[in-house]
């Protein structure tokens, strides 16, 4: 059963297949036929689009030949155009080139006139000042004016040379033109005669004449009094041209030199309070120097020959006539030697101590004041240091206030406040040269006490022999070989001053 029925269904799907391929064939012819007419459609619409297209290709083709060539003729015109524009940037570039060389010689030129200006001011004369300032202060405000064209800028500055050549031509032949100068502390209206550097003035209503010159940190001019007999002279030279005048070969240099020179109390003076303590300890310094000199060069010591009759009768035991003799010596070695005496039965290490404390005695009379000169060198200079900077402050004050626009103002502070530093060094040099000799000086007393003390204690005999005494001032001979005192007696100092003494 099973078999019969899978062959009943193979022959049903068979026969569906044969139905379906039938069905389906009719179908495709349908198809076929379709796409055909479609096909012939489209290959007739494909025939009028060539045809078409071949008839508008040719206007085309010309259209797209004009294209080009317009292309081509543009990048031509580019072309051009970018090889003109960097020609005219080359040209832009020698333009600016040759702007900038302009530009740097019109600020030369314009330098030179202002060092012109400078130049000419700084080489007129006090009595031109009132007819050129105004020109010359017009002149630098044009420099200073940097709204104005560097053109008009540099045509008023060139009116400059015009003022030089007029001044040049009234000087060579001499020009006479009214004005006021100062004359012993009273300003007069007169006439100044100018030739050269020389300038001279005559009074209207006065007899007073003389050459003119500049005055310090003031514009005025002053007037110098000439020698006798030649205010007539100059007077003449004004009022006719001819005449006799003194000639200043400093041109007028002299004057100025003269005209700063000042007494002592007046530069002292600029120094301020400082000054006080300063000069107070360098009179304290010289004071101490000078007393101190007489001091110890009054101290008169013991000669070869005075230790030798001392020793002599210290040894013959003749006290008396030891202490007489030692007594004959004032001062401090004196007494050293008369304690000495005092002392001779002793040991020779107790002698030695006894004069020692005599000398450590004489010692702080000897160097007595000497640190008050130290410290004059030392403090003097910082004294003076600080004036100065106490006035450098006041100047820089000054200049805070009026600025530096005048040099003299500012130099004559600057000197004012080292003034002080001249003097503390005036203090301190002396000083310490009072101080390294007086030092020396008591040095050598010290050592000239020393060399006694030494030479009398090696020669005082320990036993003191019993010898007679002749009572008189000669020296007993010393027995040979040698004296041991010769060895050690001590010879005078180098800074050491005699003093004449009474005979014995």
């Amino acid at each position: 059963m099973i078999f019969l029925s899978r062959n009943l269904f193979r022959a049903l799907f068979a026969s569906a297949l044969l139905a379906r391929a039938s069905s389906v064939a009719q179908d495709f012819n349908a198809v076929a036929d379709g796409a055909k007419g479609r096909l012939d459609g489209a290959l007739n619409e494909l025939a009028q689009v060539q045809k078409q297209i071949g008839a508008e290709k040719i206007p085309l083709s010309r259209e797209m030949n004009m294209a080009e060539e317009a292309v081509l003729s543009k990048g031509k015109e580019l072309e051009k155009r970018e090889r003109d524009q960097a020609n005219q940037m080359v040209h832009l570039g020698v333009l600016k080139n040759q702007v900038k060389g302009r530009k740097e010689q019109l600020d030369y030129l314009e330098g030179l006139l202002n060092e012109f200006s400078t130049a000419i001011e700084s080489r007129l004369h006090a009595t031109e000042m009132p007819r050129y300032g105004d020109r010359l202060r017009a002149a630098r405000a044009v420099s200073d004016n940097e709204e104005l064209a560097p053109v008009d800028s540099l045509a008023q500055q060139a009116a400059m040379i015009g003022l030089a050549l007029d001044r040049v031509d009234g000087l060579l032949g001499g020009e006479v033109f009214e004005g006021s100068a100062i004359a012993n502390g009273v300003k007069s209206k007169g006439q100044f005669a100018l030739f050269g550097p020389v300038a001279v003035f005559a009074a209207d209503s006065t007899d007073i004449a003389g050459t003119a010159s500049g005055q310090m940190n003031t514009p005025e001019v002053t007037i110098s009094t000439p020698p006798a007999g030649m205010a007539s002279g100059i007077r003449a030279i004004v009022q006719t041209g001819t005449g006799t005048m003194p000639l200043d070969t400093s041109m007028g240099d002299a004057d100025k030199i003269a005209a700063t020179e000042e007494t002592f109390t007046e530069h002292a003076t600029k120094g301020g309070a400082t000054m006080i303590p300063i000069l107070g300890l360098g009179v304290l310094a010289v004071l101490i120097g000078i007393f101190k000199w007489f001091q110890i060069g009054f101290i008169r010591l013991a000669r070869p020959r005075d230790i030798q009759i001392i020793v002599d009768r210290v040894n013959e035991r003749n006290d008396a006539k030891a202490i007489e003799h030692a007594e004959r010596i004032k001062g401090p070695v004196g007494d050293m030697l008369r304690t000495a005496i005092e002392h001779a039965n002793e040991k020779k290490e107790y002698i030695e101590e006894v004069l020692y404390e005599k000398m450590l005695k004489v010692r702080p009379r000897l160097e007595s004041f000497l640190p008050v000169v130290a410290i004059a060198a030392a403090t003097a200079p910082l004294l003076g240091l600080l004036g100065t900077v106490t006035g450098m402050i006041n100047t820089f004050k000054v200049i805070s206030v009026f600025g530096t626009g005048d040099p003299k103002t500012l130099s004559g502070g600057i000197s004012e406040a080292l003034v002080t530093t001249e003097f503390g060094l005036i203090v301190a040099i002396p000083s310490l040269l009072i101080h390294a000799v007086i030092s020396r000086k008591a040095k050598g007393v010290m050592g000239a006490m020393e060399q006694i003390s030494v030479a009398f204690i090696n020669g005082v005999d320990p036993e003191r022999g019993e010898g007679p005494s002749d009572g008189g001032d000669k020296p007993i001979a010393p027995a040979p070989p040698a004296n041991p005192v010769a060895a050690q007696v001590p010879t005078e100092p180098d800074n050491f001053t005699p003093v004449p003494q009474p005979s014995a």
